[in-house]
């Protein structure tokens, strides 16, 4: 029987030329697993906020937080929408967001207008204040108007509009430390939001944009037009029709 001499060794194979970038092409790789996780973790935490917050009060937000450790103390008080006068609903919806049942969470008309007039005038919609104040952080910066830009769709999906009305006049701010319709009518007018008269409840109304420096009780003359302005717009919207999606 004759020995089969065995074959001989084959020399190790030198990497081809550009394989010495594979261990920077799997970190990367890597990399972009790890954001593609975190992007999804997130997007899974604010979407279980929203569906909780759907049926229950968010607790305190970021920026109600920082006024109680800058203050020492806030008043915040949640009522459900059946004990808000209609009426301040009304004016609510009809200062900030007069098409607020006839949108999908962003005024196109509004924020054409303020690019036209180069951005001098607020386009914010109440969803979106709502998305802000429950979720995010004051302040203009691109990554909180990014982030608000994404989950106000989902708030109006999952939301009824009755339901965002609810949210956002309990968490606008009425004032220095005080927080919520409820909150505000007492500090003011010593009433609850449910005996809020039509005066009362625009008056409330014409402050939101700037409720540090206003006082519904004791009002400016600027104070009283836009309330007189903001009343005949609540009358309006219910005559047309534009209340009927967080009335009844």
């Amino acid at each position: 029987m004759v020995a089969q001499n065995p074959s001989p060794r084959k020399p190790p194979r030198r990497p081809a030329a550009g394989t010495a970038a594979k261990p920077s092409r799997g970190w990367l790789s890597r990399l972009r697993r790890w954001a593609t996780r975190l992007a999804v973790g997130i997007a899974a935490f604010f979407g279980l906020l929203i569906l909780v917050f759907s049926v229950i009060p968010p607790p305190i937000n970021a920026y109600q937080a920082y006024e109680y450790f800058r203050l020492g103390r806030i008043d915040r008080q949640w009522v459900p929408m059946d004990r808000i006068a209609p009426v301040m609903g009304r004016s609510a919806v009809a200062a900030e967001d007069a098409n607020f049942c006839i949108h999908w969470g962003f005024d196109m008309a509004a924020i054409r207008q303020a690019i036209d007039e180069g951005a001098n005038r607020g386009a914010s919609t109440i969803t979106q204040q709502t998305v802000k104040n429950v979720f995010l952080w004051h302040g203009h910066s691109w990554p909180r108007k990014a982030l608000e830009a994404a989950l106000t769709p989902l708030v109006e999906l999952a939301w009824t509009k009755r339901r965002v009305l609810e949210v956002y006049l309990n968490v606008a701010e009425f004032g220095e430390g005080i927080f919520g319709v409820q909150a505000a009518a007492q500090h003011y007018f010593g009433v609850d939001a449910a005996a809020l008269d039509a005066t009362q409840a625009a008056r409330l109304a014409a402050i939101l944009p700037d409720p540090k420096r206003r006082d519904p009780a004791r009002p400016s003359s600027f104070v009283r037009r836009r309330a007189q302005a903001i009343a005949a717009g609540a009358r309006t919207i219910a005559a047309d029709g534009r209340s009927a999606c967080f009335e009844g």
